[in-house]
């Protein structure tokens, strides 16, 4: 596999707009292995190998167990989540998806019992941000090192 272009070098103001999306969240209060569920969900979804690897990694050194990580993609069916990670998993998968039915206000009210207004713009902001990547990392070919 080979790289199709080096971004960063490419567009420095492009990583810089990333970058600021990525500062807004960690400011906004979300809880980071939160957010590394919903990078991770989101990259699963969109085939992004580069950033699975990334940010299942990323989560191991949080602290998250193995089994959580691996389960990610069928946390319908495993009982090792919370009430309000799984709403949130359930609108990273719709917001990804987000052609296909929207996001449904059963779900928006869902999410709502778990997180105040504040909170639901920065998932949706965080959902959006690992969607971007998602899509730079797959149109500029990155792919994963091997260890």
């Amino acid at each position: 596999m080979k790289v199709r272009l080096n971004h960063i070098s490419a567009s420095p103001g492009a990583l810089q707009a990333m970058m600021k999306l990525e500062g807004f969240i960690k400011t906004s209060g979300l809880d980071a292995k939160l957010y590394e569920f919903i990078k991770i969900r989101a990259s699963q979804i969109n085939g992004c190998a580069y950033c699975i690897d990334m940010h299942t990694r990323d989560s191991r050194k949080m602290g998250e167990t193995e089994q959580r990580i691996y389960l990610l993609n069928a946390w319908r069916e495993a009982p090792f989540y919370s009430d309000k990670e799984r709403v949130v998993l359930e609108l990273t998968e719709a917001v990804t998806r987000i052609s296909e039915q929207g996001v449904p206000q059963d779900l928006y009210e869902r999410v709502r019992a778990h997180v105040d207004e504040a909170e639901y713009v920065a998932i949706i902001m965080a959902i959006n941000t690992i969607n971007a990547w998602n899509r730079i990392a797959i149109s500029t070919g990155m792919f994963p090192e091997k260890e």
